[in-house]
């Protein structure tokens, strides 16, 4: 990556630059990881599926398939993969039992424990290269981004709704 001056009179579109860069980047780090993590290693999409589940408790088909901007069958076709190879179980509703909500099962929460160990083990070989000051400026913003990104991939909490009467 190039070195651009934070002072820049474009900064936004300098980090923007400097985060594509590193996203094409750690989809290598991703792959390598994901590839080592499990004798039954999942394609991209499983992954987000699994990673969606796990940050949402109590996700059903219908609300994954809005979190993944996807269609029904699309949905649908990857949860019998996952269920598949052990990682996802579907559960109907307590109130309507026509509702399938996912969780994921013991073997689909190692797969993520083992993968982002894998990332991390990958990730802080090449960060013990940058300087101690770059690393904690690095540690900062990426907090601050993670936060700003992964707002939009949870649904809101129960307790958030509100009741409308006519």
């Amino acid at each position: 990556m190039s070195h651009r001056s934070i002072g820049s009179p474009r900064p936004a579109v300098s980090a923007v630059t400097e985060m594509s860069e590193l996203i094409e980047l750690l989809e290598v780090v991703w792959e390598r990881g994901r590839d080592t993590a499990s004798a039954a290693p999942v394609s991209s999409a499983q992954a987000r599926v699994l990673f969606l589940v796990e940050a949402n408790d109590q996700l059903n088909l219908r609300e994954l398939g809005r979190l993944l901007e996807a269609a029904p069958p699309s949905v649908t076709r990857l949860c019998d993969r996952l269920q598949a190879v052990g990682f996802l179980e579907r559960h109907p509703g307590a109130d309507d039992r026509r509702e399938v909500l996912l969780r994921l099962t013991p073997a689909g929460r190692t797969y993520l424990e083992r993968l982002r160990d894998r990332r991390q083990e990958v990730l802080a070989e090449a960060m013990a290269a940058m300087p101690e000051a770059s690393r904690a400026a690095l540690a900062t913003g990426l907090a601050d981004f993670c936060a700003a990104v992964s707002k939009p991939l949870r649904l809101p909490s129960p307790n958030s709704f509100t009741t409308r009467t006519a």
